[in-house]
């Protein structure tokens, strides 16, 4: 029996107007890390966050991956109050739906690789985190422990006192399906933009993951 849903959040519930991703970093990361004398390679970079690479790789360059993040991370919160300063953080228009779930007498979680500051930011900015039991962010204390790996979602899981057989994830990509599966729950590909393969089911829109969860609970 369903219990639990555990959601991602970018791409999955907001998104981010003309956001590109090479620019974002040459435009804000890099400079703040040359400040502090920190010189990081975009394409190692861009590895890192693609999951090509572990969070704790830097070391290897001297650099300390924690510190890294927190500057990273901190950039993040400041670009993304940029964005929303603009109106060009959006929520998608089917995020109604988390207010329905929740009549449903579900758990819900919410988990990002982002930080918990900028998470819970977005979230608190559409009233979002109301609907959520459990909000996690990026652990400082295990950096290797954003998705594609479990770890998140098991921190979700155990949080909300369920079983994997009992939830659901809840993402838009590639990262979202393999770290449920490895979580061991059922996973939910929301198609935003293409079809990941992998996932145990597929919908369009939330209202369509409404209909399937019905069936389920």
């Amino acid at each position: 029996m369903l219990r639990a849903l555990i959601f991602d959040v970018d791409e999955t519930l907001v998104y981010y107007e003309g956001y590109d991703h090479k620019e974002w970093f040459y435009g804000w990361v890099l400079p703040a890390l040359e400040e502090r004398g920190i010189h990081l390679d975009y394409e190692i970079y861009r590895k890192t966050v693609r999951g090509e690479l572990p969070r704790s790789y830097v070391q290897r360059f001297g650099i300390n991956p924690v510190e890294l993040w927190k500057i990273i991370d901190g950039v993040n919160l400041m670009f993304r109050k940029h964005l929303a300063e603009e109106g060009r953080v959006k929520a998608f228009p089917d995020v109604g739906v988390l207010k329905e779930l929740r009549k449903l007498g579900l758990k819900m979680a919410a988990v990002s690789n982002a930080s918990q500051e900028c998470t819970e930011f977005v979230l608190r900015l559409f009233d979002l985190e109301r609907y959520f039991d459990v909000v996690y962010g990026k652990d400082y204390s295990y950096l290797d422990g954003v998705k594609p790996s479990p770890y998140l979602v098991k921190k979700a899981l155990k949080s909300l006192n369920v079983k994997p057989s009992e939830a659901l994830m809840v993402g838009d990509s590639h990262h979202d399906v393999l770290a449920g599966k490895r979580a061991g729950v059922g996973v939910v590909n929301v198609v935003r933009f293409e079809k990941i393969e992998g996932a145990d089911y597929y919908v369009n829109d939330l209202w369509e993951l409404l209909d399937l969860v019905k069936k389920m609970i």
